[in-house]
């Protein structure tokens, strides 16, 4: 993902769009989009998908770095190793981002009781959630679901939605469409 931001820069400079015309769209500041550009922030998966909507866009080519693989194979100690904390709290891995062409976006979090930030998310397309480790509960609109391991929950992502861990740690794999 060290290239997320130079992808997004060079997408909207090729649109001959201005930061604040990004920026706007999507509904964050210009500073930030341009430290989302410059590699300084990355972006929360919501922030991500308004990116991509707004410069027309796949998810997938955003994290993609662009290397054209058949399959993918990631050990689970490698998504360990490699987590990427947001700005929000959790952290993520970007499974299969050297596949490209992929029509859904699968995502490994681990999220930890009182470190995630308050509050919920909307983005466009649908998501799918399963519970690897750990109890959760996690609201989509206004109706609240407890989550245990092997529960999965699939939604429109247009819908708000949030999660809160019940235990110290939850992991769970979310795949984005």
């Amino acid at each position: 993902m060290e290239n997320l931001g130079k992808y997004i820069r060079r997408q909207r400079i090729h649109q001959k769009r201005t930061l604040q015309e990004v920026a706007d769209a999507i509904g964050v500041s210009k500073s930030l989009l341009s430290r989302i550009e410059t590699g300084k922030v990355i972006p929360a998966v919501a922030t991500i998908s308004k990116i991509a909507a707004s410069l027309q866009v796949s998810i997938s080519s955003i994290i993609d770095d662009e290397r054209p693989l058949d399959a993918v194979f990631i050990e689970r100690e490698k998504m360990d190793k490699n987590l990427i904390t947001t700005g929000r709290g959790y952290s993520m891995f970007p499974v299969a981002s050297d596949y490209n062409h992929k029509k859904m976006q699968p995502v490994y979090y681990v999220v930890k009781r009182g470190e995630i930030s308050e509050g919920t998310l909307s983005h466009e397309g649908d998501e799918f959630i399963l519970i690897l480790e750990g109890e959760t509960k996690f609201r989509v609109g206004n109706v609240e679901y407890t989550m245990k391991p092997g529960d999965c929950l699939y939604f429109n992502s247009i819908e708000q939605h949030g999660i809160e861990p019940i235990t110290d740690e939850v992991r769970y794999m979310s795949v984005f469409v």
